[in-house]
């Protein structure tokens, strides 16, 4: 049969074998031959997208389009020079989703194909741009931008770029890692420091200020990410640390080489410096299905 598939790009036809024949024309068991279309098609998807390159910069159209698109990867490269009033920090998209969400470390590659999604920490559905705000006002500490500003439209743009061929509603997207770690280790701090400035300082100095938002984030003090930032829980931060730093080889530390206890006593010794207050943290996870490691009193949990 003829089937109407909806893409990033418009519409495809593709050809899908029918049930009958996938039941070998056997039409006694026509539920599971329907089910093993089902199983077939999901098989395909996934195969297909095992990994993702999205197209280069150099293949951007021309026309408003096309500067809409290299304004947005801008903003997420330089995300607190080009929208100040927005960033209260001096962090960068590119900070945490490396090469303006295109590498490994953090990809957002695809992540239009999967918005409007539910997210368990607001409890409820977020489009695109609500999670992008969310960024704003915890990642960045700062202020949301307009809906429907030039920004927010570049940045939306610049991710459906960056989307391009993934099917939209596709439920995995195998080239995406998540940077988490289950089943932490209780960090020894004392080891966290001593590891910190063997391994990080040259990049995020020695008092955490960094040296720039892509180059070296800073990771504490009032020019860092909130408490109410996705960083701000242990879990994840060492999952990034332990998967992605040091993006080089420093202090004798090559990248993925740290083990759990290392990436837990860095995320350990980084999460309990001082950094901003995010004011609305109380009423994270209404539904009362938290994380463990939520480093702050929610009201769901006084119910």
């Amino acid at each position: 049969m003829i089937k109407l598939t909806k893409t990033q790009k418009g519409y495809v036809l593709t050809i899908v074998a029918s049930a009958f024949l996938l039941a070998g024309c056997n039409s006694d068991k026509p539920a599971e031959a329907k089910q093993s279309t089902k199983t077939q098609e999901a098989t395909v998807e996934q195969t297909a997208m095992k990994s993702y390159q999205p197209p280069s910069l150099d293949k951007v159209p021309e026309g408003p389009l096309g500067d809409s698109i290299k304004y947005g990867y801008k903003l997420m490269h330089e995300t607190n020079t080009v929208v100040p009033n927005n960033v209260g920090n001096n962090l960068a998209c590119s900070s945490c989703h490396g090469t303006a969400g295109t590498d490994a470390t953090s990809p957002l590659t695809g992540v239009t194909a999967v918005y409007p999604a539910y997210n368990p920490r607001a409890g409820k559905v977020l489009t695109i741009e609500d999670r992008i705000n969310g960024c704003f006002k915890r990642s960045m500490n700062g202020k949301p931008l307009e809906a429907t500003s030039d920004e927010m439209r570049a940045m939306v743009a610049y991710l459906n770029y960056i989307s391009t061929d993934v099917p939209i509603g596709i439920k995995e997207r195998p080239w995406v890692v998540k940077n988490s770690m289950q089943n932490v280790p209780k960090p020894d701090l004392a080891n966290g420091e001593k590891q910190f400035q063997q391994s990080c300082s040259q990049c995020h100095g020695a008092d955490g200020s960094g040296t720039g938002p892509t180059t070296g984030p800073v990771l504490w003090g009032d020019k860092s990410f909130n408490i109410g930032a996705g960083m701000g829980r242990i879990s994840t931060a060492a999952g990034y640390i332990k998967r992605n730093m040091p993006l080089g080889e420093m202090g004798g530390i090559k990248q993925g080489s740290l083990s759990d206890q290392q990436a837990a006593d860095l995320a350990g010794f980084i999460l309990a410096k001082e950094r901003p207050d995010f004011a609305e943290k109380a009423n994270d996870w209404p539904l009362g299905d938290a994380p463990a490691d939520v480093p702050y009193e929610l009201k769901s949990s006084k119910k």
